[in-house]
């Protein structure tokens, strides 16, 4: 049931807007000033505050705020005897949903509180899917127990609260995005926007465009103004992942950015504007691409100002359980699958494997036997065979086993999988969709 919190010092008019409202099933609460209202409010969930303009110890329009404060979510409407354009303008200014005449607007009562609750419903779903998203990408979220890895999140943690821009450096796969994430969702910037990029899938003019945006007719094929991600980002996060691919001339202008707080769009002549942290990540060395004249030295001391290193899995081998456990949950469901158990000599190989891809090597891997188990039991047999048999040379793994029945098993089970998407298939298997065909024509699958 709906709670309406009706704030009144003349009784009459309040008992009977109450009856009123209480006819459309809904609870209403009264208060007859406005001290009384706060208590209630403090002690009361409610969804809409009707609010007297004039009470005896306060006024209306000023009391806006601090109902907002206690109650963020909740809809104020105002109510006056006398009403007056400047009032009005001040109250929806300071948060009211409307302010209507006593007596004048009796009959817009209740669709202005139906209004109201709208907006009260609409106002919750969003803060709960911010909730789940900030949850989500929480520091708690991040996978893993052992000492580098909680090193890591421990000085995640101090940095988040501050403005300092970050540099995020460790091999490809070893979770860089989702510290980035975690990092902005950690900061007083959390509700406003988290925009990632790749700095290594664009060319240098399409990435400038990228960042800054441009105009209309700034070059061939601009038909119209378009946006950059750093104006998407403004007041919250911006991402650069791969920086150290970034071409030099355009790493000039990111160092302009940093410095001046403003940006100039392609085809424009006055510079805009711009709050925004800066968030990177590299896996290259950038003291060595320094040395070669492939980075900037003062940009590298810009961005660098607080260093985070992200261990690869070989060094935190004691963590690999806690993936399995959660990719094998991810991916059973995902597949309708019942998996129980891992095997401990499944579970050994996978320790004792080098991982170049880091984490996200473990995720393609064990995705792969899940879909190949045909028990609740991951086994040994539904591992790649460079990891089953890592001693040996694979020119003799080659000789020595029928690779072709065992790729047209593989093929077979994967299509099974995907219920014949033969685009996710050719994903999954980490092959043109062309060549998958080839194949299930070569098979005759």
């Amino acid at each position: 049931m709906k709670k309406i919190l009706l704030i009144d010092d003349e009784e009459k008019l309040r008992k009977l807007m109450a009856r009123i409202i209480e006819l459309e099933r809904m609870e209403v609460f009264q208060a007859e000033d406005a001290t009384t209202g706060l208590k209630l409010l403090e002690k009361q969930d409610f969804d809409v505050v009707i609010c007297d303009v004039r009470l005896p110890d306060a006024n209306g329009v000023d009391l806006v705020p601090r109902i907002k404060k206690i109650k963020p979510l909740v809809e104020i409407i105002l109510l006056t005897a006398y009403g007056n354009i400047p009032d009005s303008v001040q109250a929806i200014k300071n948060g009211a949903f409307d302010y209507i005449t006593k007596g004048d607007d009796n009959n817009r009562i209740i669709p202005l509180v139906y209004r109201a609750l709208e907006k009260v419903e609409l106002s919750k779903r969003v803060s709960q899917l911010e909730q789940r998203i900030e949850q989500k990408y929480s520091f708690d979220n991040i996978i893993g127990k052992s000492t580098p890895i909680l090193s890591a999140i421990e000085m995640a943690r101090k940095v988040a609260q501050t403005e300092a821009t970050v540099l995020l450096t460790g091999e490809t796969g070893t979770g860089k995005e989702i510290f980035a994430q975690a990092i902005h969702y950690g900061s007083q910037r959390k509700n406003k926007p988290f925009v990632a990029i790749n700095c290594s899938a664009f060319s240098k003019e399409l990435l400038e465009s990228e960042f800054f945006g441009h105009k209309a007719g700034a070059f061939t094929g601009a038909l119209k103004d378009k946006k950059g991600l750093f104006e998407e980002a403004h007041d919250g996060t911006i991402f650069l992942d791969e920086i150290g691919e970034m071409p030099v001339d355009l790493q000039a202008k990111i160092l302009r950015v940093i410095e001046t707080k403003e940006f100039l769009k392609i085809g424009e002549t006055k510079p805009q504007k711009i709050d925004v942290r800066i968030i990177a990540a590299t896996n290259r060395i950038l003291e060595k691409e320094i040395e070669a004249d492939r980075f900037r030295r003062d940009l590298f001391y810009r961005l660098s100002v607080f260093q985070i290193h992200l261990p690869p899995l070989r060094e935190r081998v004691s963590d690999i359980k806690l993936f399995v456990n959660e990719f094998v949950n991810q991916f059973a469901t995902k597949s309708n699958k019942r998996i129980n158990a891992v095997s401990p000599d499944y579970l050994k190989l996978l320790e004792q494997n080098s991982w170049k891809g880091n984490i996200r090597e473990l995720r393609n891997v064990i995705e792969r036997s899940v879909i190949l188990t045909a028990d609740d039991t991951l086994s040994i047999d539904t591992l790649p065979l460079e990891i089953q048999y890592p001693d040996t040379d694979s020119s003799d793994l080659a000789t020595a086993m029928a690779l072709s029945d065992i790729e047209r098993m593989h093929i077979e089970k994967i299509l099974d999988y995907t219920q014949g998407n033969k685009a996710e298939a050719a994903r999954i298997l980490k092959i043109g969709i062309a060549t998958l065909y080839r194949k299930i024509e070569g098979y005759k699958l």
